[in-house]
């Protein structure tokens, strides 16, 4: 933790760790971080927590998650280039080591910052919602994301990206009747039928949604579908998985009333769902933190399009930030990679501003 930070993120990235398999990896922190005097480490499972106790008159939470999707023949990483200018490629560079290399090198530096600091590190990020370590750690242990603000180091190319959308997937279900092929005319062809719900997901206008000052692209898509049982078979059902990524000014149920309105006259069943968070920019800790961050850094904040675990620090009644290296165009890609210099600009920015 006290080496460089291209060195700290390659041994993380190394540490290869897809979601289920963060043992070794939780390990490790948490064997790293009870070296550090300042610190009080805690754990849950697979989650680690680290946190000073200085009776500060603030704290602040800053967290990341250690898993990754699957390895896809990019590991073990690479390095290309030299200095500030050097990309570490390899899966977990942007999604996101990279960000958790910077948390641990601050926790280690910091040994008096002005606000308390609470490092979270966990596990089951990249799959379904119910397994989340954070969401884990916040039914189970609650008071150990206590704080005022946080700060989730998701990638954002180094920039601030406030709030995030909504997400709720549902299956719309169209009838049909099941006849011998030979046979058509006797059945009615659920497969066929289902053009009329493509044909309203291709005509449907997203909305674009200001919130706070931010504007949030909505986004209703087709993302799966299944039909049939035997090739030689009428289909008596086929069923659309649709997406819906909403503004964060909507509830879950207000979503879900679009969705069914969309499609009125189908069976829609909603299978999974997560409320979005707004901004939070004008709480007085968070604009504090992008003034600072922001003079270092430049640039102006944007609203996070994708889901992130801010929405959890949103229901905990506490405003957060997505805020880390990488750009989040390239996470989950073959090509994954980091530029050494946003994970230096990040480090400078959030280790100044927690002092």
């Amino acid at each position: 933790m006290h080496g460089d930070l291209v060195t700290l993120t390659r041994a993380l990235c190394d540490a290869a760790s897809p979601s289920g398999q963060e043992r070794p990896l939780a390990d490790a922190i948490q064997a790293a971080l009870s070296t550090v005097p300042h610190l009080e480490v805690l754990r849950d499972g697979d989650a680690v927590v680290a946190r000073t106790r200085l009776g500060r008159p603030a704290r602040v939470v800053v967290a990341g998650h250690i898993d990754t999707v699957p390895v896809a023949d990019n590991l073990p990483t690479r390095l290309i280039g030299e200095g500030l200018h050097a990309e570490i490629w390899g899966r977990g560079t942007v999604d996101m080591k990279g960000g958790v290399a910077v948390q641990l090198a601050l926790a280690a530096r910091l040994a008096a910052p002005a606000r308390d600091v609470t490092w979270v590190f966990y596990d089951h990020e990249e799959v379904a919602a119910d397994l989340s370590g954070l969401g884990r750690v916040a039914r189970e242990h609650p008071e150990w994301l206590a704080g005022d603000f946080a700060v989730l180091c998701e990638p954002t190319s180094g920039g601030i990206e406030g709030g995030c959308n909504g997400t709720l997937r549902a299956e719309v279900r169209v009838p049909g009747v099941a006849a011998h092929s030979a046979r058509a005319w006797i059945g009615v062809n659920a497969i066929h039928a289902t053009g009329e719900v493509l044909r309203r997901l291709e005509a449907y206008e997203p909305a674009s949604v200001e919130v706070d000052g931010l504007v949030y692209r909505e986004g209703l898509n087709a993302v799966g579908i299944r039909g049939g049982v035997a090739t030689n078979v009428i289909p008596d059902a086929c069923t659309v998985t649709v997406n819906y990524r909403f503004a964060p000014s909507r509830s879950v149920a207000e979503a879900e009333a679009h969705v069914r309105e969309v499609f009125t006259g189908y069976d829609v069943t909603v299978t999974d769902a997560a409320a979005g968070a707004r901004p939070g920019l004008d709480d007085a800790t968070a604009a504090d933190f992008v003034a600072a961050v922001l003079a270092t850094t430049g640039g102006v904040p944007a609203p996070k399009y994708g889901w992130t675990d801010v929405a959890r620090f949103a229901e905990l009644g506490m405003p957060a930030v997505n805020f880390g290296p990488g750009d989040p165009l390239l996470a989950h890609k073959d090509d994954e990679r980091c530029p050494a210099w946003q994970l230096q600009a990040c480090y400078d920015a959030l280790g100044a501003w927690l002092g």
